[in-house]
């Protein structure tokens, strides 16, 4: 069976005149003919008793009526919710982002992306660095936003923008009137950070490392939030990546650029490399590269 030859039979069923049922269709009485005698060869008998006055349906084709039917419902809701899907006007997507990004820049982000595409829902998945590829490598979201991982073949990364990293102050410290600030000064206070296995205690940790300098850490935390309030507080100082600026400020918090050594790392997307991406989820991909350039 084939949806055009239940199409027929229901509109025939319904109207119990071929003609009647050709107009409903668009089509020709000979080719609406066709289609029920298909329908009735693939099932072996006649749905249809007809005379040359009279169209009923035989007992088989009482039997079918009611599933032909629901059937043809079926498939219609099933291709709506596609065509909706296709147009984004249904649909949803899910996206894991490392919390300094989430917390920052993706809200404006998805903002963007809300006015466009009002009816896409949203699921963010707000995780440490190393769960947002593991995320996507296991296919529980389409989209990541993180650092840029090791090389993996199986992962695609999308650059968004380089970020470099600044150092977190109280706005009661002398540091405060530095245009810049070079580490040796900032070790001079007690450091606040965050705890491992965050990727950005890893990489503080490694850039340091190459300079023969090492990470004095008096006090960590899970939570970028509560690193910030806890630099404002005056309970010491710490190094973010500058997206978490603003952030910061809000915090009670001042930030200053960073000197000896300058840390940048590649922000951008992660996906699975043999994945299509869903119509939502590549509308959301092209509105983040769109408003990070």
């Amino acid at each position: 069976m084939t949806i055009k030859q239940l199409r027929a039979f229901v509109a025939v069923a319904q109207t119990l005149s071929f003609a009647q049922a050709g107009e409903r269709l668009y089509m020709s009485q000979p080719a609406l003919s066709l289609s029920i005698k298909a329908l009735e060869d693939g099932l072996g008998g006649r749905l249809f008793s007809r005379t040359t006055r009279t169209v009923n349906l035989t007992p088989e084709g009482h039997a079918l009526f009611p599933l032909a039917r629901r059937l043809v419902a079926e498939w219609d809701n099933v291709e709506d919710n596609l065509r909706q899907h296709f147009t984004l006007r249904r649909g949803r997507v899910s996206i894991a982002a490392m919390p300094s990004f989430a917390g920052n820049r993706l809200p404006s982000m998805l903002m963007h992306f809300r006015e466009r595409y009002p009816a896409i829902g949203i699921t963010v998945h707000d995780v440490i660095n190393e769960q947002v590829v593991e995320m996507v490598r296991n296919r529980q979201v389409e989209l990541g936003i993180t650092f840029e991982p090791a090389s993996d073949l199986s992962m695609k990364f999308k650059l968004l923008y380089l970020d470099r990293f600044v150092a977190v102050v109280p706005r009661d410290s002398p540091l405060i009137e530095c245009t810049k600030v070079c580490w040796e000064d900032l070790q001079t206070y007690p450091f606040i950070t965050l705890q491992r296995p965050s990727a950005v205690r890893v990489m503080l940790e490694e850039s340091l490392s190459i300079g023969g300098q090492k990470l004095n850490v008096a006090m960590e935390s899970h939570q970028l939030a509560t690193i910030g309030r806890m630099v404002g507080s005056g309970l010491g100082v710490s190094v973010v990546p500058s997206l978490c600026i603003q952030q910061m400020h809000e915090l009670g918090a001042h930030c200053i650029p960073l000197a000896n050594p300058v840390i940048e790392r590649p922000i951008g997307m992660l996906t699975k490399a043999d994945h299509e991406l869903s119509v939502a989820a590549q509308a959301l991909a092209d509105i983040l590269e769109q408003l990070s350039v």
